[in-house]
């Protein structure tokens, strides 16, 4: 009877969702949290066909998403949740994502001393610092535009002496060799221009940009909330004319069901923000993106006679030939 209750119980776990998180927090500092589908939507805010795309079982193309309270991860190696506190890994264990994982937190380090230091600052010495958000999010850029450049940079150093051999000789093993080539460069094109093409959706949407302005949301709605402390505790003293309507803040904004700001605090919050600064760091690993998906049309461009056969796109798409 116990290893059929156990059986049904590692099913019912199975089913329940529930996975390792690597979770850093503001300091710096790991913790691994075993957590379902429902206490991570909790934590972060995020509805359930947001985690979808982070599902290892699944197979979602390079997505880059900013939601209410947290930013959504998925590129290439890199599964994760970035909240204005703390960043949540899916797949910390992966032998890929240990460097990363080693970046990120000496980052996050890094921007917790400069966060101590800057609660005293010397006005001769003052320095932007990057919300916690921004630096986590610019630590996967780098590292999945890097791991893509890095293998555009094998596959054309492969390309040109296979290209070469053919040119001069038809043989079995020549065409093998350039099949092969054929094959990895039209999967390394796509995932590029998949990563070129969600920084560009949203460099286009002011809106977008402002949703990952986490840090400088949940400010706002903290000194919204704030303020309406400070109206209510007024109502209890003064003396109002109680024939008059009473509109709070709560019919204005309103709060769900466990009394936090529903979407209409950040909606508000997020139409008076400047996303210039984010619009920079995102600018520079689309220029980035954009060269290594430049670099591989070369591989085609560089071989003419060979150019309709290797080629994974046709003219006409929105692939970028200027170099």
């Amino acid at each position: 009877m116990r290893g059929g209750e156990e059986r049904s119980t590692g099913i019912r776990k199975k089913g329940s969702g529930v996975r390792q998180w690597l979770v850093l927090d503001g300091r710096g500092e790991t913790e691994v949290v075993e957590a379902g589908k429902h206490a991570i939507m909790r934590r972060t805010g995020l509805p359930a066909r947001d985690l979808r795309i982070l599902d290892p079982l699944l197979s979602y193309p390079s997505t880059l998403l900013g939601r209410e309270r947290a930013i959504v991860i998925n590129l290439e190696h890199i599964k994760a949740i970035i909240t204005a506190h703390e960043v949540l890994l899916l797949n910390s264990r992966d032998p890929s994502v240990t460097p990363f994982l080693q970046e990120l937190q000496a980052r996050i380090l890094r921007h917790h001393h400069q966060t101590l230091a800057d609660a005293n600052p010397n006005p001769d010495d003052a320095i932007k610092i990057l919300p916690f958000e921004f630096v986590a999010l610019e630590a996967c850029l780098e590292a999945a535009c890097s791991v893509l450049e890095n293998e555009a940079k094998t596959l054309e150093q492969e390309a040109h002496p296979a290209l070469d051999k053919l040119t001069s000789k038809i043989s079995t093993l020549n065409l093998e060799r350039v099949r092969q080539i054929k094959s990895r460069l039209v999967a390394i094109t796509g995932r590029v221009q998949k990563v070129r093409d969600e920084l560009e959706h949203l460099l286009d949407d002011d809106d977008d940009m402002a949703e990952m302005y986490l840090s400088e949301k949940l400010a706002e709605q903290d000194d919204l909330e704030k303020a309406e402390d400070t109206s209510s505790a007024d109502d209890v003293d003064d003396h109002i004319d109680r024939t008059a309507p009473e509109i709070s803040l709560d019919n204005v904004v309103g709060r769900d069901s466990h009394g936090t700001r529903d979407s209409a605090t950040y909606s508000a919050v997020t139409k008076q923000l400047d996303v210039e600064e984010l619009e920079m760091l995102l600018e520079a690993y689309f220029v980035q993106i954009d060269g290594t998906l430049n670099k591989l049309s070369t591989v085609c461009m560089l071989h003419p006679p060979l150019h309709h056969h290797l080629c994974p796109w046709k003219l006409g798409t929105r692939f970028s030939w200027s170099l």
